[in-house]
């Protein structure tokens, strides 16, 4: 009973100095922000020589790029919804993005306006596999169904329109038979009303789509929600049957994927500052519209729990492995045996510690795991774990080394064989010499895990980053990720700390 006490309180201690972290900083933020100015892009004749904002991989991207001949910067963002967050601050001249999510930013945001001039016309459609011909007509025929009947339509107009918009959901038929298998599709759930995330779920134009094809085809449908950039390569890979999140066909898509007929036509616009200055929010107001509202905590404390997780697991490979290849490297510098083992491993290190950890992360999910559909946390553990192998190896081998050889010698004198002496003489004394540097590989694990997002983990990050796609508040979301990252790290360093109290005491 003490214990689970001494638990909550330490739990409300901690959320206490959050909100006293939380308070001053979004104090500073508001009194830092300066009066919006009007964008100098007035049409689309302003755009060259403009700094302008897209997100990295879509259309707009393609469409813009013509424009770095003339003069403009394209700055590529991995949100649509950072690209409007940017925008507000002034640090670009303009967003090129698709009419209906450009609509839902500037709803909520008095200080931005769209230009009247659309930027280009685009079509939709789901992209497939080029190897899956059979797949793609069933899903023609199923979208020509749609639109004949007029289902389609219905979907798109309770999306879009002030009228229309909530007035016919689309409800599933009962009884359907599921019996041909499941579609698995990749989406970007940051793109409202196309996909985006309301109260826990995906919704949107885009997925009552695939569930009205399911309907049709027999089939269930499981999401998957991944960065824009990576769905063509998800679908290629196998990873996923299909995309569908507002894909427009393009020539040098075309090239690598294929796609179904077209869905619905869309506009590419120009958002802008207006330079009315934003809406005076209050530090509750934003509180509550950035956690409290539709339980966007939630979306924090789940990333917490697959963080620590992915975290934990990745951790229990990283110290098996690199104790296991610094005894083998060890050996071999001390007795010369192993030498065509030990070639194999100092490769392997070499190329763990030579590439970037995001890169070992999408080479393992979307190359080696690519025909098989396994659970992406497990792929996060090995990637993680075997990055950080590399680096436990080389801290571990440095403190064996480091350990005076006379203690070797002393333990083979009294009788014990090498494996002995390790066990019992080296390893202890060598674990204690590097402890600290374990406690720093430990905490840049944590950290590093941030990047799983790039498979679809929902992670302590990428919580925040739904958060921001739906409020367009960037500050309140970062810090709390932030500060959330912060409370692990100083728990971890002071767990070690006692630790290494605990072993210079059973020296003496």
């Amino acid at each position: 009973m003490n214990i689970t006490k001494s638990k909550t309180e330490y739990l409300r201690r901690m959320l206490i100095i959050l909100m006293i972290f939380m308070v001053p900083l979004t104090l500073f933020s508001c009194k830092s922000k300066k009066e919006s100015e009007p964008s100098k892009v007035k049409t689309i004749d302003d755009l060259p020589g403009a700094v302008i904002g897209v997100q990295l991989g879509t259309t707009g991207d393609i469409f813009v790029s013509d424009y770095e001949k003339e003069g403009s910067t394209i700055e590529r963002y991995n949100k649509a919804a950072d690209a409007v967050q940017a925008l507000k601050l002034g640090k670009i001249d303009c967003v090129v993005i698709d009419k209906a999510p450009a609509d839902a930013f500037v709803k909520i945001n008095s200080d931005l306006s769209i230009l009247e001039e659309n930027f280009a016309v685009e079509e939709y459609a789901i992209c497939i596999s080029k190897e899956n011909p059979e797949l793609r007509e069933k899903l023609n025929s199923a979208i020509a169904k749609l639109k004949a009947d007029g289902t389609l339509d219905s979907i798109i107009s309770n999306y879009i329109g002030d009228s229309t918009k909530g007035k016919s959901p689309y409800i599933s038929p009962e009884n359907v038979d599921r019996s041909n298998g499941t579609l698995n599709i990749a989406t970007n759930a940051t793109f409202e009303p196309y996909e985006y995330i309301e109260k826990g779920e995906i919704i949107g134009i885009d997925i009552d789509i695939a569930r009205a094809i399911c309907d049709i085809l027999g089939m269930s449908l499981e999401i998957q929600d991944i960065e824009f950039d990576s769905i063509i390569n998800a679908v290629q890979s196998g990873k996923a049957d299909v995309g569908v999140s507002g894909m427009t066909v393009t020539e040098d898509r075309l090239k690598s994927i294929d796609f179904t007929d077209s869905y619905t036509t869309a506009t590419q616009v120009i958002i802008v500052r207006n330079g009315s200055g934003a809406a005076n929010v209050s530090l509750k107001e934003k509180f509550e519209n950035n956690f409290i509202e539709d339980d966007r905590w939630k979306y924090i404390t789940d990333g917490v729990l697959v963080t620590l997780e992915i975290s934990f697991f990745a951790v229990l490979i990283g110290v098996v492995l690199g104790f296991l290849i610094a005894i083998l490297r060890s050996t071999c510098d001390k007795t010369g045996r192993f030498k065509l083992l030990n070639l194999i491993l100092k490769a392997y290190l070499t190329i763990i510690r030579g590439t970037p950890t995001m890169v070992q992360l999408l080479i393992i999910y979307y190359v080696i795991f690519a025909s098989t559909n396994v659970d992406k946390v497990f792929v996060a553990v090995i990637a993680f774990g075997l990055n950080s192998s590399a680096y436990i190896a080389e801290i571990v081998r440095s403190g064996i080394m480091s350990v005076d050889a006379g203690q070797f010698e002393a333990g083979r004198s009294l009788g014990f064989n090498y494996a002995q002496t390790m066990r019992y003489f080296i390893l202890p004394q060598a674990f204690k010499n590097v402890l600290p540097a374990l406690c720093n590989e430990f905490i840049v694990l944590i950290k590093e895990t941030s990047i799983s997002g790039y498979i679809g983990i929902m992670d302590l990050t990428r919580g925040g980053d739904y958060i921001r796609s739906r409020t367009y508040e960037a500050f309140m979301p970062l810090i709390a990720v932030a500060l959330v990252y912060l409370v692990i790290v100083v728990v971890l360093t002071s767990l070690v700390s006692r630790l290494e109290k605990r072993l210079k005491n059973n020296e003496k």
